[in-house]
C-alpha cells in the first residue's frame, strides 16, 4: 500500500531515488517507496513536466526485446537538489561555530581538503619536485577532483627570479559555503602553501564575486639570481 506520506514529500522521495539508482524503472521505484503503479506514474509524469526527470531506452541486457523506459535525473535536478544540500550544510555550520566557535569550524574546512592532500602527496611519492613542477601537480590535482583548474604563467620576459604562476578553479565542488564562511577559502590556501613549501597569495576568488578563484604562486622565488660584477 502506499506509504504515509503528503505528495510533495513522496515526490522529493522519488526525485531522490532516480538520484541515487537511476536508471531506474516505475516498477522498482514502486517497489522501493510502495506506491501503486498509478502513484508513480504520477509522480514521474510531474517531474518530467517540471524538467527534473527524462526517460532513457535501456536495451535488455540479453537478446532481443524492447528497449525497457528507465528514469534518470537531468541537469536542471542535479543544480536543485545540489541548492538543498547546500541549504542544510550551511544551517549545520552555523550551528557549530555557534556552539563550537571558529577553531571547530576551521577544523571541519581543513577536513574538506584532505583529498587534495592526500593526492597530492601519492603524486610526489618520495621524490623532491621543484616548486614548478610541484605547482604542476597541485594544479592536475585539482582538476582531478573537478576544480577545473588550470595554471597560467607570468612574468615571462623578466628577470627569472620575478616568473611566477597562477593556479586558477573555475568551480568550488563546496558550492556556496566559503561565502558564508571564509574560513573554507583560508584554510585552502593555507594548505596550498604548506604543500608547496611558499607563500601563495589569493587574488581573487568565486566566493567573493571573482569569476575564477586564483591563487600566486612565487615559483621564481626557488631560483637564483645571477651574480653582477
Amino acid at each position: 500500500m502506499p506509504g504515509p506520506f503528503p505528495a510533495e514529500g513522496t515526490r522529493e522521495r522519488v526525485l531522490q531515488l532516480v538520484l541515487t539508482r537511476g536508471p531506474v524503472s516505475a516498477a522498482e521505484i514502486g517497489r522501493e517507496l510502495e506506491l501503486t503503479a498509478a502513484a508513480v506514474r504520477r509522480h514521474l509524469d510531474a517531474l518530467e513536466t517540471e524538467g527534473l526527470v527524462e526517460v532513457k531506452l535501456v536495451k535488455p541486457s540479453r537478446g532481443a526485446g524492447r528497449p525497457s523506459r528507465r528514469y534518470v535525473v537531468t541537469e536542471r535536478a542535479q543544480t536543485r537538489l545540489a541548492d538543498a544540500h547546500l541549504a542544510v550544510a550551511t544551517d549545520a555550520l552555523a550551528r557549530l561555530a555557534e556552539l563550537g566557535g571558529e577553531e571547530e569550524l576551521r577544523a571541519v574546512a581543513r577536513r574538506s581538503f584532505a583529498d587534495v592532500e592526500e593526492r597530492f602527496l601519492a603524486a610526489v611519492g618520495d621524490r623532491d619536485p621543484d616548486l614548478g613542477e610541484r605547482t604542476e601537480i597541485l594544479t592536475r590535482v585539482l582538476d582531478g577532483l573537478g576544480y577545473a583548474s588550470s595554471l597560467r604563467h607570468v612574468g615571462e620576459g623578466m628577470a627569472p627570479t620575478l616568473r611566477a604562476a597562477q593556479v586558477c578553479q573555475g568551480h568550488c565542488p563546496l558550492q556556496g559555503l566559503p561565502t558564508r564562511f571564509p574560513e573554507f577559502c583560508d584554510e585552502e590556501t593555507a594548505l596550498f602553501a604548506r604543500l608547496l613549501d611558499v607563500d601563495v597569495r589569493r587574488l581573487s576568488t568565486l566566493a567573493t564575486g571573482g569569476h575564477v578563484c586564483t591563487t600566486h604562486v612565487p615559483t621564481g622565488r626557488h631560483l637564483t639570481a645571477p651574480a653582477h660584477d
